[in-house]
């Protein structure tokens, strides 16, 4: 098998882990449901994933690539900070209560708790997400695009705490709220901290 073809074996078992995950949780997932899902022999897998435990945490990180290396690059070219914040809020929302990312995410959450390196995922992912909101109030404050109601840290943290809370919202399968109606909350807070209509086009 060429290189080539075992980097693309090893991405088809991370989507495989993906979907082992979502049907059969976290912690309750085995590697022989995850070679059914990739169509394997369990041994297939065990051949480029000689630890299940690394496969899993390598599907639940390229699970979270969407919610910061996707949308710093979707950004990348946008010169206005109002619009770059539109943008990452809308981007940071499950599409609806199916959202496989989103579900793994929450899966992730649950076993947390009792995985140190779950964990240390979800820390690092939150702190990226903060970091990526901190850099756009900073520019637009800079740029007086922006006049911060306070820290732009704090801020940061409050768009992301209300990103993951309206995002459960979303996933419980709230009535009232769905991704559109999530996002113009999170907005209405956002236009209050950064003194700006953050008009946006659905």
């Amino acid at each position: 098998m060429t290189r080539k073809g075992r980097a693309d074996r090893r991405l088809d078992l991370i989507a495989a882990a993906h979907r082992a995950i979502i049907r059969h949780g976290t912690e309750g997932v085995h590697l022989n449901h995850v070679a059914e899902e990739a169509g394997l022999t369990s041994g297939a897998v065990l051949y480029h994933y000689p630890r299940l435990s690394e496969l899993l945490v390598d599907a639940h990180h390229a699970g979270m690539e969407r919610f910061y290396e996707q949308r710093l690059k979707r950004i990348s070219g946008m010169r206005d900070p109002a619009e770059k914040l539109v943008v990452t809020i809308r981007s940071g929302l499950p599409h609806g209560p199916d959202d496989p990312d989103v579900r793994l995410l929450n899966e992730l959450g649950g076993a947390a708790p009792r995985n140190r390196m779950y964990a240390l995922l979800l820390t690092t992912l939150y702190d990226r997400q903060v970091s990526l909101y901190q850099s756009i109030l900073d520019t637009g404050a800079a740029l007086e695009t922006f006049r911060l109601s306070g820290d732009s840290l704090l801020i940061a943290r409050n768009l992301v705490a209300l990103e993951d809370a309206y995002g459960y919202r979303i996933t419980a399968r709230h009535p009232v709220i769905g991704p559109q109606e999530a996002a113009e909350l999170i907005l209405d807070y956002a236009r209050t901290a950064t003194d700006n209509p953050l008009k946006s086009s659905h």
